[in-house]
């Protein structure tokens, strides 16, 4: 399971923030082995006034948060890193405008399939890739 949610301090059309959302799904299904239908990706525009941002960074500046189960492997993220970043340069996002935060979340800590601990089901993947 996981849940993405990408911030962008930029003007977008609709078509290419479809087109960001799913990028990052992609990203998110292909390394961490996640089934197509299983992450939850979010799109949100901010505007740049209401934030201070780093002073070396485009207009393109995007931050990436990924709350996921813990137990993937340094291996596993950097795909993930990897595989969003390539994503985001399709878009036009420069690679070093691109930050991306894991938060790592024991399983026990994920309410699924009712308000059932994801630790006592099936969630149909490996999570220690």
């Amino acid at each position: 399971m996981a849940i993405a949610r990408i911030e962008l301090f930029w003007a977008i059309t609709k078509n290419d923030r479809r087109l960001l959302i799913e990028g990052v799904a992609d990203a998110l299904v292909g390394a961490l082995k996640v089934p197509p239908g299983d992450p939850t990706v979010i799109a949100v525009t901010r505007d740049a006034a209401d934030v201070v941002l780093p002073s070396k960074v485009s207009d393109r500046y995007t931050i990436v948060t990924v709350t996921m189960f813990a137990g993937r492997t340094i291996e596993t993220k950097r795909r993930l890193y990897q595989a969003i970043v390539h994503g985001l340069q399709s878009l036009g996002v420069p690679p070093d405008d691109v930050v991306i935060v894991l938060e790592e979340v024991p399983m026990e800590n994920w309410g699924v399939d009712g308000g059932v601990p994801a630790s006592e089901v099936d969630v149909g993947f490996k999570v220690d890739i």
